[in-house]
């Protein structure tokens, strides 16, 4: 029998999954004191993507919401993520820029980061790995696991056998953002990494879309797999990982144990659903088993954003051809892991392909830089079919012409204006009329406004009869966009 760590979700990969990365600060205020005292060994509560979407989406400041999370969990260490060449969007970011996020976030608190590049970038993450070490937080080193014919055991053995080797590295995550680990291959590959892992611990997270994983965390803890990621029900499944509730009872029923405080759970459970219902957003939720996944592996939080860009061109209906697609342009394309930037960069060519009717007649500017090799050494060549359609491309000459730029921090504090490297990076992510509108909403708010039942349906309604996907409603000065069930 084994003893587990338990990692909390809920703030950060259960609502980007579930909600769009909306979560703001007094959404999960009140509850955050009984998060911290359950006994997690770490609570997952931020990543570069998530303070995008705040201030565009929220006009929330993301660094003042955070302090207010940090203070109202002082117990347990808090975690941020970090993709090795990127912060913004699907560019790639300067590593003088990555390094200053890596140490403001290391300035307001968070003690624990997990890096990761999809392409293994190996330098990449052990820089930023020895840059947590600055503030004195551990660092766990990402294993972005997919399905394909490349990415074998021996080639996830090699890049963790790199890893493990760096002193800043802490422990080893095997992050499977499809769902699509099961016992079969567990069995080979966890045992693969233990043999080079240097004794750390092997950690797991595995999005629950093929309703799979919470087997699958079974399993791997018989295999020596020690941390598990976990999310409290409401904010779990479906496109999340598996629930902390369910988990821990199975832990429980095998033998195993824990150090949670399961009596913590419910009120945190109920107060997420009443918000979940208040903002129109999902909860709860859980997915079928469907083999069609297996094949493109998309995350599951892209699948709302195909099913928007379908109905902009009237084709609602082409959403499996959209996935089919997708399956066949990573195919094409070497077979890039499906996590940001290339769940994104893969998808949204598939889109393309279907809404022109001529495959990779339009070819982004990011199928480009990743074909130029701008992001990284790819896993596999591209086919060189596909590969001259994109070299051919209209924006071809452009883009290899304007390869990424890396400034010093002294440059781009210059270029923006300022010395301040919290505002530094709020400035580099985001246009100044998006921060204007941010700071013009004033202060972060501490609470969420929980509509009565009968007031939240009426809403609802008014939604369905207009056909609006979304409504902004403003609470004093708290302004707040609410989402239309099933949108």
């Amino acid at each position: 029998m084994a003893h587990i760590d338990i990692l909390d979700t809920t703030i950060r990969d259960g609502q980007q999954a579930l909600w769009g990365m909306r979560m703001q600060a007094g959404m999960a205020l009140p509850v955050a004191p009984l998060i911290d005292r359950t006994g997690y060994s770490v609570i997952d509560l931020t990543a570069s993507s998530l303070f995008e979407v705040l201030i565009r989406s929220c006009r929330e400041n993301p660094w003042e919401g955070m302090d207010l999370l940090v203070q109202a969990m002082p117990r347990t260490p808090k975690r941020a993520g970090m993709r090795s060449n990127a912060a913004v969007s699907f560019g790639v970011t300067p590593d003088a820029l990555m390094d200053a996020w890596m140490r403001q976030l290391g300035v307001h608190g968070c003690r624990s980061f997990w890096v990761y590049d999809v392409l293994f970038n190996i330098d990449k993450m052990l820089r930023l790995a020895k840059v947590a070490k600055e503030s004195g937080s551990t660092c766990a080193g990402a294993l972005m696991f997919t399905l394909s014919p490349v990415h074998t055991d021996a080639y996830y053995a090699d890049k963790v056998e790199k890893l493990a080797a760096s002193p800043d590295i802490d422990s080893i995550l095997i992050y499977d953002t499809a769902g699509v680990l099961e016992k079969e291959r567990l069995s080979t590959l966890v045992p693969a990494l233990i043999a080079v892992a240097r004794g750390k611990p092997i950690e797991m997270h595995a999005n629950n879309i093929l309703g799979q994983s919470g087997k699958a965390y079974l399993d791997a803890v018989d295999l020596g797999v020690t941390v598990l990621h976990t999310s409290n029900r409401p904010l779990a499944n479906g496109p999340a990982v598996p629930s902390t509730q369910m988990f821990a009872h199975n832990l429980t029923m095998l033998g195993h144990t824990h150090d949670l405080d399961l009596s913590l759970l419910a009120p945190v459970a109920e107060h997420f659903e009443k918000v979940g219902r208040a903002a129109g957003y999902p909860v709860n939720q859980n997915n079928e088993y469907d083999v069609l996944a297996i094949q493109h592996q998309v995350p599951g939080g892209m699948v709302g954003t195909f099913k928007a860009n379908l109905a902009q061109h009237g084709m609602s209906d082409r959403l499996d051809d959209v996935l089919r697609e997708t399956a066949e342009v990573r195919r094409e394309l070497g077979y890039p892991g499906m996590a940001t930037p290339f769940s994104q960069i893969v998808g949204i060519q598939a889109v393309l392909n279907i809404v022109s009717g001529k495959r990779y007649e339009v070819v982004t500017d990011e199928v480009i830089a990743y074909a130029a090799g701008f992001y990284g050494e790819m896993v596999a060549p591209i086919e060189p079919n596909v590969l001259d359609k994109i070299m051919a491309s209209a924006r071809a000459k452009q883009v290899l012409a304007n390869p990424p730029e890396h400034p010093t921090i002294e440059e781009l504090r210059k270029r923006h204006g300022t010395d301040d490297d919290d505002e530094l990076i709020l400035r580099a992510l985001v246009p100044e009329a998006d921060l204007n509108r941010m700071r013009e909403a004033g202060p972060v708010r501490r609470s969420f406004p929980l509509m009565a039942s009968s007031e939240l349906d009426q809403v609802q309604q008014l939604m369905r009869l207009t056909k609006a996907p979304s409504v902004q409603m403003r609470f004093g000065q708290m302004q707040v966009e609410l989402h239309r069930q099933g949108v």
